[in-house]
Order: structure tokens, then sequence, then C-alpha cells
């Protein structure tokens, strides 16, 4: 049961869509993911904030069943069989040349391309942390479009890494799996810990 809480903006429905009924799907519909449904998503979640405006996130859709396969090859072996399946997958990479397009990123501050991001140790910290701020409001994106996200960690990055980004420059953060949710989509509900054992005030 929905249980509207009067000090968000945010209606209960959306709430429930974006947060509390919103689950790591583990099965999918055939229904496909469309070109239209992702620009959607990302022009919503391009407004995520980062450092310096810095746009570290880059997304690759893997729709060919070449690439498909290349891609399971690399996944733990508990994802596997999702992965094949799922209407849509997105790599989601850090970029960590990032910095070339501070100037225009960010003109308010355009040294800040060389003065703090000169080294590459800076820029694979600074673009793995921002990247993964994106990412986040990328899976809600996928919520809001109404459909479910299946954001898993289990593969072998350099796997990706080599397979996907030859370039060396982008470091792969998570696959997502996306489309409407199937049967017996969802693992039972985890516990989350309480706002007294996360908040503190001093």
């Amino acid at each position: 049961m929905t249980i509207a809480n009067d000090a968000l903006v945010l209606d209960a429905a959306a709430q429930d869509l974006l947060f509390r009924e919103a689950r790591t799907a583990n099965t999918f519909t055939e229904e496909p993911v469309s070109e239209e449904q992702v620009q959607a998503i990302y022009d919503l979640v391009k407004y995520a904030p980062t450092a310096f405006n810095q746009q570290a996130l880059r997304v690759v859709l893997v729709r060919s069943a070449e690439a498909r396969e290349r891609l399971v090859a690399h996944m733990a072996d508990g994802n596997k069989a999702k992965t094949s399946t799922a209407p849509l997958v997105a790599i989601l990479a850090a970029d960590n040349e990032f910095h070339e397009e501070l100037p225009a990123q960010f003109p308010a501050f355009p040294q800040a391309k060389d003065l703090f991001f000169s080294e590459r140790p800076a820029r694979e910290k600074s673009a793995g942390f921002n990247a993964a701020l994106q990412a986040g409001y990328f899976i809600i994106g996928v919520r809001a479009a109404g459909l479910a996200a299946g954001p898993m960690t289990g593969f072998d990055a350099a796997g990706i890494n080599k397979e996907f980004f030859a370039d060396g420059d982008h470091s792969v953060l998570a696959v997502v799996n996306i489309g409407k949710p199937g049967a017996d989509a969802w693992y039972p509900r985890s516990p989350r810990l309480a706002y007294d054992e996360v908040v503190t005030t001093v």
C-alpha cells in the first residue's frame, strides 16, 4: 500500500514508480526498447549534478547479436542468461579523457581542464565518481520511462574494457539490462537501514 509523504513535492505514484516499488529486474518480456525511449531517458538524466559539470558517463547500447555474445562472454555466470535475453543492454563507462570537453562544458572556469585534470590518476578518480553519479540518475531515468533496470557489476571488467573500449580511455562501471519486467522478475525486497541508523546531526 502506498503511503503518501506530504513532505515531498513528488506525488505518491511517482514516488512509487521511481523508488518504493522500483526493483532490480532479473527477467524481462520480449517487448523491445526503442531508440526514442533511450533518447528520452538520456535527455532527462543528462542534468545529473557533477563536479565542474564534467560529463564523464558514456553509454554503449548493445543491440546486435554479435555484440551481445561478446558481452555475455565476460559476464559472471549468474548474469549470463538474463543479459542474453534482456531486450536491451547498456554498458555504462567512465571516460577518463572527459577533461578535453571541460572548456566547453564549464565555460565559467575553462582553466579547470589543466589546473585539476592534467594528470591521468586525478582524471580517473574524478571520472569514476562523477560517472557513477550519472549512472545512478540513468537508472532512475529508466524507471521514469516505465521500464525496469537490472544493473550489474558481476563481470570481468578488464575483459569488457578490452572488448568494447580498446582505446584504453574508458573504464566500465556497470552493465544494465533494460526492458519491461517479465515473470518472476523480482527477488524479495531486501531490508534497508532506518533513518536513525544513517542520519546524524552535528
